[in-house]
């Protein structure tokens, strides 16, 4: 089936199905088997290989969705951003990487790295030349995360790419917080793009998974290490996440409106010191945002006054749940302090600019109205 012409809600709908020959059933059978024949066959299929058929067709809605050729559907976030850094690093080699980035990523390379003889420098911020200077002969990959977690910190995609080819190096982004709706990196000539799949992937809070996408030859190289590292993903979740991303377009686009509408308030809210969301103009970098995202995302931060109580914010909220993960269909909202970037230490989390206060809110496809009353009486009740 062509997916050129293809209108998004249809990629979302109709691409990477398994076709249900025998009984004509209208969404994709289930193939539960982990074994399979290996002789007169012309695939041998091993969950292990990532081509069950199940497997091997999710990973073509998710190419489709971030216009690469291939993609590769894993067992978690960490498992893909792990995979793909690692397919790409050896004893010797160092990678840049952006300042502020998800807590696991960030923790994964500073405790796993130097066990491998892997070097890394963080960048001091976010402009051309803040990667430029870290770039070093042994320097083989440049890795992004935009938005960025928990500080929406937006990167621009255009100076990476060209960077990346100026030095011979590969380029890697984190796309989660976009996911394709929002935004396509290979559109700016990022080479490989990864997404923890728990989140706007799967949507509905109940998929851990990892995706990663990019050419044939990039895939065939990560797959080279994945199926050795085994995180392969079971047959009933690749099945869930499938069903999950057919309103993944409708999904991202409400929230993206929700998001908007609640950071517009919180901006007005004088209980709150500062708002972080691309969508404003006040956002220092929303001309970058404007200019490499379709949509500003349903993620948004913001930091409570010093006299409002954060623990009683959180537990005075009535529809918002504070939940560690994000993205699903419901509002979620978390003090990273306390969860997605507590092993960063005190001392890294101030240096990156997250503060006790600081609360980041996913917002879900609930009536934007109900959302604004939530938080209301929970300042009320909190101040």
């Amino acid at each position: 089936m062509k997916n050129k012409s293809m209108g998004i809600n249809t990629i979302c709908t109709h691409i990477g199905e398994v076709k249900d020959e025998q009984y004509k059933g209208a969404i994709s059978p289930l193939f539960m088997s982990n074994s399979y024949a290996y002789e007169n066959v012309e695939v041998s299929r091993y969950p292990r290989y990532f081509n069950t058929p199940n497997q091997e067709a999710l990973c073509k809605k998710i190419a489709a969705l971030e216009k690469t050729e291939a993609g590769l559907i894993l067992s978690s976030g960490m498992a893909a951003v792990s995979t793909a850094l690692l397919a790409y690093l050896k004893k010797g080699d160092h990678v840049v990487v952006q300042q502020t980035i998800y807590g696991g990523t960030y923790n994964f390379i500073v405790e796993e790295f130097p066990k491998y003889g892997i070097e890394y420098d963080f960048t001091d911020g976010f402009l051309e030349e803040d990667f430029k200077s870290k770039i070093k002969k042994n320097t083989r990959v440049i890795y992004v995360e935009t938005p960025s977690n928990p500080l929406m910190k937006i990167t621009d995609l255009t100076m990476i790419s060209r960077l990346a080819k100026d030095n011979g190096l590969i380029s890697l982004i984190d796309n989660t917080f976009a996911s394709p709706i929002n935004q396509t990196p290979i559109d700016f000539g990022i080479d490989v793009v990864i997404h923890s799949a728990t989140k706007y992937l799967g949507g509905h809070s109940d998929i851990c998974a990892g995706a990663i996408a990019s050419s044939q030859a990039h895939i065939d190289q990560i797959w080279n290490l994945a199926k050795n590292l085994g995180g392969s993903l079971s047959e009933y979740a690749v099945w869930l996440l499938e069903r999950s991303m057919k309103t993944l377009a409708l999904r991202v686009r409400a929230q993206n409106n929700n998001a908007k509408i609640i950071a517009e308030w919180l901006t007005e809210n004088p209980l709150v010191s500062q708002v972080f969301y691309p969508g404003l103009k006040s956002h220092p970098n929303h001309s970058i945002a404007k200019k490499q995202m379709n949509g500003y995302t349903g993620m948004l931060s913001f930091e409570l006054e010093k006299s409002i109580n954060g623990k009683t914010f959180l537990n005075s909220l009535r529809l918002i749940k504070p939940s560690m993960s994000l993205a699903g269909v419901e509002s979620t909202i978390l003090a990273p302090s306390k969860a997605s970037h507590a092993l960063l230490g005190e001392e890294e989390r101030k240096k990156q600019g997250i503060s006790e206060g600081l609360l980041r809110l996913s917002v879900g496809i609930e009536d934007s109205d109900d959302l604004i009353l939530d938080l209301k009486q929970a300042f009320t009740k909190s101040n």
